[in-house]
């Protein structure tokens, strides 16, 4: 895990990713890229798993589509289920660029992907992001749409005890100590 980068505010993600898919002074538009980091920030896999991922692999599993992988850093298998809408983006990214189903979608190295990253949060003016932002800000957007069920995000990103899935997602224990004093209902 890297410690020193940060999760993206809901405004990062969106401002990074407009700014490389529509390129900047200086540097030209980027749709590959920019729909590699989008594809992190919802499945919530590292970028080294999104840059092997091909269109095939999403398969139709009755009205849903179901992504099978076994993560690269860790090993493990996961499987679950990719919203249509995700699906969609990516298919249709695929047919605009002539991607066959069978082929990667985003031929690219994980340091192409992070120096693009770089130079556009160079230019926005964001420091301590790197590409696992991306995750990151996968995770902290569940924990916080689930009503803060650490237990979900835990299972999503396959950590082996909450423990860490709270360093990950930045919850501190002076967080969980206001938290816990927060609630105090002594009547």
């Amino acid at each position: 895990m890297n410690k020193s980068t940060v999760a993206l505010t809901p405004e990062q993600y969106r401002e990074i990713i407009v700014t490389m898919r529509d390129g900047f002074c200086g540097a030209r538009p980027n749709p590959r890229i920019a729909t590699a980091l989008v594809l992190e920030a919802n499945l919530g896999l590292r970028i080294g798993d999104i840059l092997k991922l091909r269109l095939a692999d999403i398969v139709k599993d009755g009205d849903r589509y179901r992504l099978a992988i076994t993560e690269q850093k860790t090993g493990k298998a996961r499987a679950f289920t990719v919203p249509l809408v995700l699906y969609d983006h990516i298919r249709l990214y695929c047919l605009d660029h002539g991607i066959p189903a069978d082929a990667v979608i985003f031929p690219v190295t994980k340091r192409a992907v992070q120096k693009q990253l770089r130079l556009v949060c160079d230019y926005l003016g964001y420091q301590g992001i790197s590409t696992h932002s991306f995750r990151k800000f996968f995770a902290s957007e569940i924990y916080r749409n689930s009503g803060y069920d650490i237990a979900l995000v835990q299972r999503l990103l396959q950590h082996s005890n909450p423990g860490t899935t709270q360093r990950y997602i930045g919850i501190q224990p002076r967080q969980i100590e206001s938290a816990i004093e927060g609630h105090l209902c002594l009547v």
